[in-house]
């Protein structure tokens, strides 16, 4: 599973550690991630994401997982973030119908 946020796209960055005597060695800066569930309430279920801690406090300023996803655009979501908001729209028409 890679180190990768499902709603922000937030991935590991590199750099360097620097010391005292100006010796570089390489490093990783990893996202803060956070296994959540979050409950869809057209699904009727709850979802797990491996989210950043930016990325669930996105979910919950936006009212939920339902409404941030359906809300934001796909040229701003990963795939995986569109797989699930195509699942939250198909559902959605489903009650609707």
């Amino acid at each position: 599973m890679s180190r990768r946020c499902t709603i922000t796209g937030k991935a590991v960055l590199t750099g360097n550690n620097v010391s005292h005597a100006n010796n570089k060695t390489r490093r990783r800066f990893l996202p803060n991630l956070q296994q959540q569930s979050f409950w869809s309430e057209t699904l009727g279920t709850s979802v797990q994401l491996r989210l950043t801690v930016n990325g669930i406090r996105t979910i919950e300023h936006n009212g939920g997982l339902d409404a941030f996803l359906l809300g934001t655009p796909d040229r701003r979501l990963p795939p995986e973030a569109i797989v699930l908001k195509r699942r939250i729209a198909r559902a959605q028409a489903k009650k609707a119908a």
